[in-house]
Formats: structure tokens, sequence, C-alpha cells
């Protein structure tokens, strides 16, 4: 069985965030003074004295236009709590009832899931007034607490129980082939993530539109594709840091960074009406660098003009800008039309078997063998480099050790020969791989210096 799940709800600035990231222990919300700063659902697994759930911090509920920003934000959250098994209402105790804290209690009365009314910031006398106000909300006895504090735990515990006791069960990862892809979708802002994502789940679950960085946080969605489990995260858009003087857009460039170090395949997504540019490309070394599999598609090629031009000319372009790892699969795809989608998921797929591969000892052995006698290493003042073995660590990304003399001589090119002669003999094509070399430690060297 699926955890239960549990919706917070409120208006601006209530501190759900808060009381997200204090349910499941760990910062995972981004949280500032100013309102708003939430706007996708962010999902994370809570704790609460020993009960577990599944606790969705929602967007702050605004009375605005439905076409508006704020009216889509708000439609997401009212999504969420028709989906949650029970509803945690946030108010300001020190800023007591306001008229939109009445107009979402109006709205809550008339939905079907059960509500727990929590007065928030509750932790001195000046949150006394505001605890009582509250009473006439029509929601019952609230819940007083801080969430920043961590006071009133017991309380919420003690109201939230009875609602998903009956239907918390733990939910136990698969591990291996069967466990869900982590793939995770990046680029520059705008480029079209969120439609992407809301393409292949099939629903609205991420708010889109044409205005730039309406993504913040990393947001994760629990997927299937042909029967196979898959964790899509949704990003923010990722700007060149000399551009990025706002301190939530700062928290938010970091949540991504983490969100691409979670990840197993990392898509890049780029703007079929703008190209590569060079901010692409640091963020794509960003991937490579922390050792994730890469997947570059370009995005909106529906309204592509000069395709085949424009396709060479990237490729051509990462050939030159990406180096170190060379063959990185260059996908097309519609987000609007879901044309592409498809072959994303079967490369992430195949990237993440290579990426989790471990070479048996004898056939890597023996691919070692062949390869150094193919390529000798190179003998610097006529003293032969010897290298004697190599050895597989750990896979994700796979990682070796190669042993033997003399290895601070070694140039970098042969170390690429290696690399490059790995990834075609053994069949691990475009991932990141690691390659160290350690030279034996003599003991006679010892007590010398």
């Amino acid at each position: 069985m699926p955890l239960p799940t549990v919706a917070i709800v409120g208006r601006p600035n209530v501190g759900k965030s808060t009381l997200f990231n204090r349910l499941v222990g760990k910062r995972l919300a981004l949280v500032d003074d100013r309102p708003g700063v939430t706007r996708d659902r962010r999902e994370g697994e809570a704790k609460l004295l020993g009960l577990g759930f599944r606790v969705i911090d929602t967007a702050g509920f605004e009375d605005e236009d439905p076409h508006t920003l704020p009216g889509r934000m708000r439609t997401q959250t009212e999504a969420a709590v028709r989906d949650a098994d029970a509803a945690l209402f946030l108010v300001d105790a020190r800023e007591g009832v306001t008229p939109l804290d009445a107009e979402i209690a109006r709205w809550l009365r008339v939905e079907s899931t059960p509500v727990i009314l929590v007065a928030n910031k509750a932790e001195s006398s000046a949150g006394d007034a505001g605890i009582l106000d509250s009473y006439r909300l029509g929601l019952g006895d609230p819940v007083a607490m801080s969430a920043e504090h961590g006071e009133g735990v017991a309380d919420l515990f003690e109201a939230l129980q009875p609602l998903i006791e009956g239907k918390a069960a733990e939910e136990e990862e698969p591990e291996g082939e069967g466990a869900p892809l982590k793939l995770a979708v990046v680029g520059r802002p705008n480029a079209g993530k969120s439609t992407l994502v809301n393409r292949m789940i099939g629903e609205e679950r991420m708010i889109t539109g044409p205005e730039a960085g309406i993504t913040r946080d990393s947001i994760s969605v629990e997927w299937e594709w042909e029967g196979h489990p898959v964790r899509l995260i949704d990003t923010a858009g990722l700007r060149k840091r000399a551009k990025i003087d706002d301190k939530l857009e700062r928290l938010s460039a970091a949540d991504t960074r983490r969100a691409i170090d979670f990840a197993e395949v990392v898509v890049l997504l780029l703007d079929a009406t703008r190209g590569l540019e060079s901010q692409d490309l640091r963020i794509a070394d960003q991937v490579i660098g922390e050792g994730r599999a890469l997947i570059i598609a370009v995005n909106k090629w529906d309204v592509a003009e000069n395709a085949s031009s424009l396709f060479n000319g990237i490729k051509a372009a990462l050939a030159e800008g990406l180096a170190q790892l060379r063959d990185v699969p260059l996908l097309t795809v519609s987000a609007k039309t879901g044309k592409g989608i498809d072959t994303i998921l079967k490369v992430a797929f195949e990237l993440r078997e290579a990426w989790s591969r471990r070479v048996p000892t004898g056939e890597l052995n023996r691919w070692f063998e062949d390869a150094v006698d193919a390529n000798p290493p190179p003998a610097p003042k006529g003293q032969r480099i010897k290298l004697r073995y190599i050895t597989q660590v750990k896979t994700r990304p796979p990682s070796f050790v190669v042993l033997g003399n003399r290895l601070e001589e070694l140039p970098e090119s042969y170390r690429r020969y290696l690399l490059n002669a790995m990834r075609r003999d053994l069949d691990l094509g475009p991932v990141p791989l690691r390659l160290d070399f350690r030279g034996r430690s003599n003991p006679f060297d010892k007590g010398r210096r």
C-alpha cells in the first residue's frame, strides 16, 4: 500500500514550507521571508512521532484570476487537497484570521478531505488572540504550534493520527533493475522543462506559462513509462551565475544542483529557437562532473527553422565543447506535441544500465592486457612505465583503478586512450567513467625523507 498523503494549505507566508521541512526532517523546500516562494507542489516522506505519510507543500492560496500565475498556482493547490487523505490548514496566530483565511476555510468546508486547522507561529503570548480568533473559521479546535521551533508537534500528531493511521503502510522502494529511474530535467529558464514533464505524465502537474523562471523548487513526481517506474524531477532554470543577484534565485540554483546529484540520468533541455549557448555547455559540464549520465534534448523541434543545419551545428559544438565525453546522445523533442518523448525514456534506461554496469574481473583484465599490448605506455628517458592490472572499485558511475609503477609520468593522452577504448570495447557507452592510477609504495622509501 502507498503511504497516505497530507497536504499543507494556507495563504502566502504562514509557514507552510517551514512545516513541510519540519515534517520531512530536511530543508527540501525553499524558505524565505517574502510571500509566494512556493509555486509547484513539492512532496516528501514525513515522520511524525513514528507516524509515516507523504506530505505535500503547496503554493500560497490567493484570490486571483485562474489565467494568472497566482491563479494557476491555486489550481495546483486545489488538486493537491482533493487527492490527499487529510489537509493541514495553516493560519498565522500572530496576525489573526484574515479575509483570505476565511475564504480558504469556506472552500475547505465543502471539500470531502478532512481538515486540521493549525495556528502556526504560536510560540509566544502574541499568538493567543489569533488562536482564539481561528475558532470562527468553523473547522474545529485549532492545533497551536510553531513549525520553526518544533513546538506543538505532539498535538499535531494526536489530531492527525486518527485520520491517516489506518491507511499508513511503509512503502519499500525496490532496488536494482526494478528501482525507479531517477530522471532530472535541467536547462536554462523557459526551455520548456515543466511543459515536458507535464506531457510525460499526461497531466498539468507543473505550473507552466510564458513567464520565465516559474519553477523555483526541484519537484519530484512518481510515474510509469511502459510499466517501468520513473521518478521525474523538474528543476528551476539555471542562468549564468553573474546574472543571479537574487537570494531566492541562488537558492533555486542550489536546489537544482542537488537534484542533479540525486539523479541517475539528466536530460539537458535546449530551446530550438535559441540553439546551443555557453550556459548549456556549463550545465552539461556540471552534470558530467557529478558523474551523471547525460542526454541532450532539443525542445520545440516542431517550430525549429532550418532543422537539419541546426542539428548538425549543435552536434559539432557539443563535440568541441564536451570533449571529455564523446557521443553524448543528442535527441529532438516537442514538449507541446509529445513527439520524441519515448525515445528520451528508452535512451535514459539504456544509459542507466551502462552507468550501473559492473564489468566481470576476467573480462576487464583481458581487455586491459589487449589494450596495453596494442598501445604500450611511453618510456620517458628510456624507462618504461609499467601498468600491472586494473580493477573496478564501484559503479554508478563505473569507476576503475589501474595499479603500476612510475604512473606520475603517464601522460594525460594515454589516460584518454584507455577511457575511449573502455567505452568502445566494454559496451559502457557515453556515460562518465572514473579512472584513477595508483602506484605501489616502496617499503625501502620509508624514513628516507
